[in-house]
């Protein structure tokens, strides 16, 4: 059973998550504020996801997020009020995963969650394994190697950093957003068509296998095998 440590000051929140989570299948830890969820995190630091409000007493979200950091790799969902961007991009600078803006549907929350624990094990999975193969397509992450049929396929590096991190991904909707910040970092200055432009890119590369990047329309892109 995956555990979740949700932490909010406010009560109400706190019952409506667990609620929702509960019904899932998820086990809940509450924390009142910041400063109770490092703590916690530092005496059970086994959880599977954190769910994290930015506004708080005696330590906010973003702070309290910075100390877990120092002990753990736990991922962790921010709840803001506030949906400004530098927000945003404040939190995953800290490593943040997701980040959702109050007020929010508890089912679009629990989908995020879910999407979060799938990364999380995909990724754990691709480091078990280095190798995965997909019919007559083979991906070495240690390698930095893509075969088609056998025939080793090159790219630039910027190709094989966004082909493995939609493999790593794969079954998981990712938004143009989430693929630039992850592949580009913050400081990429162009645009969506350096996206598409790449994707096309490797979808050449692929050959008959470029069926598995899936086009998501007004969403972004999808691996699919």
């Amino acid at each position: 059973m995956y555990r979740l440590l949700v932490v909010d000051d406010e009560a109400k929140i706190r019952e409506l998550i667990k609620k929702y989570a509960t019904f899932e299948g998820y086990e809940v830890v509450e924390a009142g504020d910041g400063m109770r969820a490092v703590e916690i995190c530092r005496k059970d630091p086994a959880f599977d996801l954190i769910i994290m409000d930015v506004m708080m007493p005696e330590l906010d979200g973003f702070s309290a997020c910075r100390e877990i950091r120092k002990t753990c790799k736990t991922p962790v969902l921010m709840l803001s009020a506030r949906g400004e961007e530098y927000d945003k991009i404040h939190g995953f600078e800290l490593g943040v995963d997701d980040y959702v803006v109050k007020p929010f549907s508890p089912k679009e929350l629990m989908m995020r969650v879910a999407a979060i624990m799938k990364r999380c094990q995909g990724q754990q999975d691709a480091q078990q394994k280095d190798t995965v193969s997909f019919e007559g397509l083979t991906v070495d992450f240690t390698g930095r190697m893509v075969l088609v049929d056998g025939q080793k396929v090159d790219m630039s590096p910027k190709e094989y950093d966004l082909f493995f991190y939609l493999v790593k991904n794969r079954g998981i909707a990712l938004t143009r957003e989430n693929l630039i910040t992850n592949v580009w970092g913050y400081d990429f200055y162009g645009d969506d068509r350096t996206l598409d432009t790449h994707i096309k890119l490797l979808r050449k590369s692929l050959g008959t296998y470029s069926r598995y990047i899936v086009t998501l329309r007004g969403v972004g892109y999808r691996f699919e095998a």
